[in-house]
């Protein structure tokens, strides 16, 4: 029975909701299709649309929260409209929940549903109640269905190694010289896009992954790579600037080592072209993930101690920063927490440089140097990674099969997590560069050091010694000056730093 009417005589009212769970092209082409049909139908109807509803790229099952659809709800609790026009029920709800929710809302306000698909729904009925919840069941075990579905799917193409799909990660993805037929997003027009080969690998986007590599193992900060990146014009696959979280997710992939991932946890090797050897991925990872190196991505430090020299004012652990603070004429490294008073900055600098030029000029510098990988065999502990990660995923295969028990399943995990992580550390330790190669046996240290940039003699720093700055004594010092060296306390990380001829304080 059509409705153009109600008891007034003027024409009645309707809105139209239109959703599509996923736009793969982002042309809104599948939204705009429904639209022309729903508003087809209120024309049959003689009902004036007053409000369109479009949420696209939406999953209703989900559980993500959809705007236009909570829009819509509030619009018809004021009396915006009498009717509902979708395309088909499965466009409103996948949720039980939100199915009552609507009923609720239709029941107290007298709005009816139509749609282009299925017909009218009448929610004031038991029936059309029932038909509706029978639909909504429909609806939602086929999403459950193709979740299962999907997952499947993604979880066999992580363990052959094969591409997992989604947007072109930075570094592969190599024009294979096809072509293919494309809704553009932006227009919505069809255009030719080359095909890529997502297991080759782009040369320059190759090399700027191994060149940020080498940067953090030389010790240099990821703020640097970033400008490199900047500077070298590189975007992301979507076309937008590299920051400093796009830099450092994209260091951490295990793809970038040829490693396959599913839901976060390595399955085994990838078929696409590895871009640096395991070993430098897993030092990389290491030095991006170690909380005593991790700082902000805000302005870079123009001092060689900021936030590394400690405070050492009533036990005091925080690090200090350079500042003019209280009036100070020169900058001085005060606590982050301002207690106490600054040292000049310049000063305590130099008398650091000094110590670490002059124990890294003695003839037995060569003994801070940090073992190398030489005693490790790489392919060895390859090999072992490998060999936990199958163990890993036997024990997942056992007990889903319910062979093993819960308490099994998590010890045996437990060991083998622990055992991976002891193999990965090992892995890292063999791409890891000490910073104190590049000044243990150089003819004028001095002159090695002063040709680092900051970054690389703060590396050193770290790796060389502890600095805490202890309060002052007041007065002239008995070498006739002001700066009270005794309250710069210097602590040696590296066995064998100490000697004779050492000039701790």
């Amino acid at each position: 029975m059509r409705t153009t009417k109600n008891p007034a005589g003027q024409r009645t009212r309707a809105v139209i909701y239109c959703r599509i769970s996923q736009d793969r092209t982002g042309a809104g082409l599948g939204v705009d299709r429904q639209r022309i049909d729903c508003e087809a139908l209120a024309e049959r109807n003689g009902w004036d649309v007053v409000e369109v509803y479009v949420d696209n790229d939406v999953s209703a099952y989900s559980g993500k929260k959809r705007k236009d659809y909570q829009r819509m709800l509030a619009d018809l609790e004021d009396g915006t409209a009498t009717v509902v026009v979708v395309w088909h029920t499965d466009r409103l709800h996948r949720s039980p929940t939100e199915l009552e929710r609507y009923i609720d809302l239709c029941e107290q306000r007298g709005v009816s549903t139509h749609t282009v698909q299925a017909g009218e729904l009448d929610l004031a009925t038991p029936s059309g109640r029932m038909t509706a919840r029978i639909l909504g069941a429909v609806a939602r075990q086929e999403s459950e269905h193709k979740g299962h579905r999907v997952a499947r799917a993604r979880m066999q193409k992580a363990m052959a190694g094969e591409w997992g799909g989604g947007i072109r990660p930075f570094g592969w993805g190599l024009p294979t010289g096809e072509t293919k037929t494309v809704v553009d997003r932006k227009t919505g027009e069809e255009v030719e896009a080359p095909v890529l080969d997502m297991n080759k690998a782009v040369p320059e986007e190759a090399a700027a992954i191994e060149k940020g590599h080498e940067t953090l193992l030389a010790g240099q900060s990821l703020k640097s790579w970033v400008r490199w990146l900047a500077d070298k014009g590189f975007l992301t696959p979507r076309g937008n600037p590299i920051g400093h979280v796009e830099a450092r997710d994209m260091l951490l992939r295990p793809r970038n080592a040829g490693i396959a991932v599913y839901k976060g946890e390595e399955v085994g090797t990838g078929l696409w072209e590895r871009l640096v050897p395991v070993e430098k991925h897993r030092a990389v990872v290491a030095i991006l993930k170690d909380p005593n190196r991790r700082t902000s991505p805000g302005s870079t430090p123009k001092w060689l101690g900021s936030l590394i020299y400690r405070c050492g004012i009533d036990g005091c652990t925080a690090t200090t920063r350079v500042t003019k603070a209280g009036g100070s004429k020169r900058p001085g490294y005060r606590c982050l927490t301002n207690h106490g008073g600054a040292r000049r900055a310049d000063k305590v600098d130099e008398y650091v440089v000094d110590l670490v030029v002059e124990r890294l000029s003695r003839p037995d510098a060569a003994d801070l140097l940090a073992p190398g990988p030489d005693d490790l065999n790489v392919t060895g502990l390859q090999q072992e990674s490998e060999a936990i990660r199958r163990r890993l995923t036997d024990l997942a295969a056992l007990f889903g099969a319910g062979q093993i028990s819960m308490v099994q399943f998590t010890e045996g995990s437990d060991v083998a997590r622990a055992q991976l992580e002891g193999a990965n550390q090992q892995l890292a330790r063999a791409a890891t560069r000490d910073p104190l190669v590049s000044l243990v046996g150089a003819p004028d240290v001095r002159k090695a050091w002063n040709g680092l940039e900051l970054e690389q003699q703060r590396g050193t720093l770290r790796a060389l010694l502890d600095v805490t700055i202890r309060p002052a004594r007041p007065g002239r010092m008995p070498d006739g000056s002001y700066f009270d060296y005794r309250a710069i306390e210097i602590r040696w990380k590296r066995q064998g730093a100490l000697g004779p001829s050492s000039r701790s304080v």
